[in-house]
């Protein structure tokens, strides 16, 4: 009669946990840090083209005027900048202060790209252009036209709002800067306190006189 031996089967070794919040974090981080620095650039850049074209009616003729964004309005770049601002503040703050400076962020981008948009048809500024231009107050603006640049703003705002929303979902995972910087808590180890110089070693005496002690002072 054979005797059959029980040998255990091996079983699989569970796979390393993987860690999903790491890879988020990172992939976060780089994609928020990407869409805030490049919204911000195009917000900047774009607001500085011609938004509008026009004719002022001057005498017999007509004097071409145009209008950038920065005359239509100023808010898109200024927001731009805050949301810069925010973009580097978010790595320097932690908890709550780091959800309000994601929300400043994403609201930086919501009223840069709203502000442009509003601003795409807007022809206030070449109408001030022209009565400045001519000297009447009531001159207007003749085959008034606008480009596309006030839309590209306002997609720069949108990159930069995707941002703030990408820190207040995953910004609690992004590293700090001034962490490393920061005490963890644990106790620090107390220096052993120093022992009187003994008078019959001169060289205990030039020791204490070099670190600005008193050798005759007792302990």
């Amino acid at each position: 009669m054979g005797y059959v031996s029980a040998v255990p089967v091996p079983q699989p070794r569970a796979q390393a946990a993987t860690a999903p919040d790491a890879t988020g974090s990172r992939r976060s981080l780089a994609a928020g840090l990407l869409l805030g620095a490049v919204g911000a650039t195009v917000v900047l850049l774009a607001s500085g083209q011609t938004w509008a074209e026009g004719k002022a009616a001057v005498g017999g003729g007509s004097l071409p005027l145009t209008a950038d964004g920065q005359d239509v309005t100023g808010l898109p770049a200024a927001l731009a900048i805050v949301g810069l601002a925010a973009l580097v503040a978010v790595f320097a703050v932690r908890s709550a202060g780091r959800l309000l400076v994601a929300g400043l962020l994403a609201l930086s981008g919501l009223g840069a790209g709203a502000s442009a948009y509003l601003g795409a048809s807007d022809s206030a500024a070449l109408d001030e252009k022209a009565a400045q231009t001519t000297g009447d107050a009531s001159a207007t603006i003749d085959a008034l036209s606008h480009t596309a640049w006030p839309y590209v703003t306002a997609a720069g705002g949108l990159l930069i709002l995707l941002a703030g929303l990408l820190a207040l979902r995953y910004g609690k995972l992004w590293p700090t800067m001034s962490g490393r910087y920061e005490r963890d808590g644990t106790p620090r180890p107390r220096k052993a306190p120093r022992t009187a110089p003994d008078p019959d070693r001169p060289e205990d005496l030039w020791k204490a006189l070099d670190r600005g002690e008193d050798p005759t002072r007792e302990v």
